[in-house]
């Protein structure tokens, strides 16, 4: 009547890895809905404007990109309380920055196009052109990130609980899973490893799904 056998405390680890994967696409649904709005704005901003503008979002950019999202992460959540709702403002306040760099290069190359100089000629104000002409050019290759995206964020959330920053008892993720299931290795060992086969079946199917929509919309390999 267990699938996949039963943890220390008797609970069907089945039941457990559905409603910790409730919670990691929860997460990465919260996430990605905050950080996705942000970086796309910053990056049309930045990349239409240019100048000053441009220069101290993207430095700003840079510093955020140049450090590993986790440790990041870790960095911002050992400053508060564990829970899931300060994993989720840790990791989505980092990660606006990818989206951010993406839409500022298609934005700076689209702009210069004829489509964009004749609204100007007309006299489109630039929010006009930036939400109107721009940003539906960028919609496809943002989409795609996305979905590329999810797989990473979910590991990311995943690491937080693992080490006690993430979800917290009786909310419990794939990552606070592992982490109950590491204690008992290696007598219990389906405690551990079929919540991490969840990870990484999760992570499987946003990538492949990445890769059919990057194939469909027909977006450059770099995004």
């Amino acid at each position: 009547s267990h699938w996949l056998g039963t943890d220390a405390l008797g609970c069907d680890v089945f039941t457990r890895i559905i409603f910790g994967s409730r919670i990691s696409l929860m997460l990465t649904a919260v996430v990605l809905g905050i950080s996705v709005p942000v970086g796309v704005f910053l990056g049309l901003i930045s990349g239409y404007m240019g100048g000053k503008t441009e220069t101290v979002i993207m430095r700003v950019t840079d510093v955020f990109l140049s450090l590993p999202a986790l440790v990041m992460a870790l960095a911002i959540c050992a400053a508060f309380t564990p829970s899931i709702d300060k994993a989720m403002l840790a990791v989505a306040s980092i990660w606006w920055t990818w989206h951010c760099r993406l839409v500022n290069g298609i934005t700076r190359s689209i702009k210069t196009e004829e489509f964009v100089q004749a609204s100007k000629v007309l006299g489109a104000s630039p929010l006009r052109i930036i939400f109107k002409d721009i940003l539906p050019n960028c919609a496809s290759p943002v989409i795609v990130k996305i979905t590329l995206d999810a797989g990473f964020v979910i590991l990311v959330g995943a690491g937080l609980s693992f080490l006690g920053l993430g979800a917290q008892p009786p909310a419990e993720d794939l990552g606070t899973m592992i982490s109950f299931g590491a204690k008992y290795l290696p007598e219990r060992w389906w405690m551990t490893v079929f919540p991490s086969l969840a990870i990484f079946f999760i992570i499987l199917g946003f990538n492949l799904l990445g890769d059919g929509l990057r194939d469909v919309l027909a977006v450059e390999e770099g995004v």
